[in-house]
């Protein structure tokens, strides 16, 4: 059995470091595990919240929506994607139609280019940890990051873009989101994620699984979390 697991919000509360007691918990849970990582952010922030050992204890970790893999703490396989002046034009349009002005303060890193795709942020990801928050539960009712994935899959018919964490999206080529790890991947698996409903980051790799088990092509399992709380909580079952 593969254990397939999300980062931010799924193993960590999202954007901050990893419970203490629940870091003790996993390293000793996937010592004798085939434990991989899926993640949209990149290596350094990964490492920042999980911890250098449980990182390097994975068996692989899929970086960047799995647009970045390492596998013994070295890089094998990487996709670029540019941010193009188009879609950097439609974004900083997106910065002045922000209803979150008339709400909160606005800070700076909208835009961030990883390793095959380009997160963006309205609020900005310079933001303290009160904003993300409060940014977070505002867009419960207002949507705007859907809002906004809608408006550039409308524009640009070969991107996708997806929610992911509390303040931010994903964009990236149509087809290198988080189900394109099961690629790579042989047996039956149990995945963890937190933004598995439609628009967010982990639904494509949900959606993907959901239709190979409906077709008896892999034994699957899904849960679908809240927070770190409920999956360490399902993994004591395990």
């Amino acid at each position: 059995m593969i254990y397939l697991f999300d980062i931010d919000g799924t193993l960590t509360p999202s954007r901050l470091k990893i419970d203490p007691e629940f870091e003790k918990f996993f390293l000793e849970w996937m010592t004798d595990k085939e434990v991989i990582f899926v993640t949209g952010s990149d290596k350094d922030k990964t490492i920042e919240q999980v911890g250098e050992k449980i990182w390097t204890n994975a068996s692989r970790v899929y970086q960047s929506c799995g647009n970045a893999v390492y596998q013994g703490g070295e890089l094998i396989e990487r996709k670029d994607f540019k941010l193009t002046f188009e879609l950097e034009s439609l974004l900083a349009k997106f910065l002045g139609r922000s209803n979150w002005q008339l709400n909160g303060k606005v800070y700076g890193n909208h835009i961030e280019e990883r390793i095959g795709l380009i997160n963006f942020s309205t609020i900005g990801r310079s933001c303290p940890q009160e904003a993300r928050e409060a940014y977070a539960e505002w867009d419960k009712d207002v949507l705007e990051r859907e809002t906004f994935c809608r408006i550039i899959e409308h524009k640009f018919p070969e991107l996708e873009a997806t929610v992911g964490g509390q303040i931010s999206i994903d964009i990236y080529p149509k087809g290198q989101n988080k189900a394109q790890v099961l690629d790579d991947l042989t047996g039956p698996i149990t995945f963890f994620g937190d933004k598995c409903d439609k628009g967010g980051n982990d639904y494509p790799i949900v959606a993907e699984m959901e239709r190979q088990f409906e077709e008896n092509r892999r034994h699957c399992v899904v849960h679908r979390v809240k927070d770190y709380t409920d999956t360490w909580d399902i993994l004591k079952s395990y």
